[in-house]
């Protein structure tokens, strides 16, 4: 076993800036992409399935790169897991780029697939990273400073959206200006932050040991499959736990993410995109902010999470954070002031900032050191799967039980909360502290 030495704080910082890029291009398909579709002329039903780029790149990519970068070292080009993140950055800046120019509902729907094959390359290996560079007792400054670079990418993608409309202002082509503007800086932001990534910190190399066990184990196009089976076969009983609680959680998400600035253009300014396009811009540039707002809390409050978890235990950090965003959903919907919007929505920004790092915190301890890549992008899995089944689901749902009634849908997230944070209170590890 290769020895791992004490980083300082800004080494782990330096570590995780190439973070920052990749959860910007995050934040603008959060936050941009739905909006871009209904400039486009989409219906609220419509949404789910435009959306299923997200969930299927995930679960197709993230486990595949996790189980090639668990039996790749490459010198020459970064190690184990920077070759992998450096090409899915790279892959984003482009799709980035190229984002506005969309003529087409369509056009727009495979540029996301592009920028999601960018971010599930880049950001599975990018975990692994951490779990190889720090022990146990950096692991969660390690995790919960990629929760900060997650809430501070995600707020300038956020404010761009607020900000750009007042400097860039009409249209290019069929979408607003601003939107170029935006997608162009964080093309620049996702290949630049990774690249000083991967300038400032070296991998960790393989012993003469794992070597040998790379070098006699070649890889073919069947190894992640079969590396990926034989993982999910012995797949630790605390991650089964896990994918539970992801079950509920990371659909609530996707139900927020879709609907959030329609329900704020009916529950602030009585619109929707079909009555008045330009007060439902009005809309929009709001929701950036707001969701802003809660990726600002998010990287606030990030670390002070890493003394709760050794406090009190990873679980019941978890467990209360999500009770937190459950409540600020709950509330979203029914605010008529634009103003009361942002202290609903601390407390998603507050459960964003554990969802990010703490359940890292309570499988880590238990997946082999040698394994981290395949059952990091596993954990992908857990979360792309009940996207993948919002995606095919909730419209139906949507119409026919919520009377596509965007409001309906963050109350729908919020309950889903809920139930995400009981079976928080299920989960068992074999260790106790920041693990259990």
């Amino acid at each position: 076993m290769n020895f791992k030495a004490k980083m300082s704080f800004w080494q782990i910082i330096n570590m995780n800036v190439g973070f920052f890029g990749i959860q910007y291009s995050f934040g603008l398909q959060q936050s941009a992409v739905n909006p871009i579709y209904d400039f486009l002329g989409a219906s609220p039903d419509q949404l789910p399935i435009l959306n299923l780029a997200g969930p299927l790149t995930g679960l197709l990519i993230q486990p595949i790169i996790g189980a090639l970068s668990d039996k790749t070292w490459s010198p020459k080009l970064g190690g184990r897991r920077k070759p992998y993140f450096f090409i899915g950055a790279l892959v984003c800046s482009l799709a980035l780029f190229l984002y506005p120019f969309s003529s087409s509902l369509w056009m727009a729907a495979g540029l996301l697939w592009i920028l999601d094959v960018g971010n599930n390359t880049a950001m599975e290996p990018y975990r692994a990273f951490i779990a190889d560079k720090l022990d146990e007792s950096q692991q969660p400054t390690g995790f919960q400073a990629q929760s900060f670079f997650t809430g501070f990418g995600q707020t300038l993608a956020n404010v761009s959206l607020f900000i750009f409309p007042l400097i860039f202002i009409g249209t290019t082509g069929k979408l607003p200006t601003w939107v170029f503007a935006s997608f162009f800086l964080g093309s620049i932001c996702s290949i630049g932050s990774v690249w000083w990534s991967s300038h400032t910190t070296k991998e960790i190399p393989p012993s003469e040991e794992e070597l040998k066990v790379m070098q006699s184990e070649p890889l073919s196009v069947f190894t992640p499959f079969v590396d990926i089976i034989k993982a999910v076969k012995y797949m630790p009983k605390v991650m089964w736990q896990l994918a539970l609680v992801y079950l509920f959680q990371w659909y609530a998400l996707f139900c927020y993410w879709q609907n959030s600035s329609k329900s704020i253009a009916l529950s602030v300014w009585h619109t929707t995109p079909q009555k008045d396009m330009k007060l439902y811009s009005e809309a929009v540039s709001w929701t950036g902010l707001v969701n802003g707002w809660y990726n600002i809390v998010t990287f606030l409050v990030a670390f002070s999470l890493v003394y709760f978890a050794k406090k009190y235990s990873a679980k019941m950090v978890h467990f209360t954070c999500l009770i937190l965003a459950a409540i600020g959903f709950l509330l979203f919907p029914h605010i008529e002031n634009k103003y009361l919007l942002f202290p609903a929505i601390t407390g998603f920004g507050i459960g964003w900032a554990s969802m990010m790092g703490i359940p890292y915190l309570m499988v880590v301890s238990q997946i082999p050191k040698e394994r981290y890549g395949v059952y990091m992008g596993i954990i992908n899995m857990m979360i792309v799967i009940p996207m993948f089944i919002q995606t095919i689901s909730f419209g139906y749902i949507l119409k026919h039980f919520l009377n596509n009634d965007p409001r309906l849908a963050i109350t729908f997230a919020g309950v889903l909360l809920v139930l995400s944070a009981v079976f928080t209170l299920f989960i068992k590890t074999k260790k106790e502290g920041i693990s259990e």
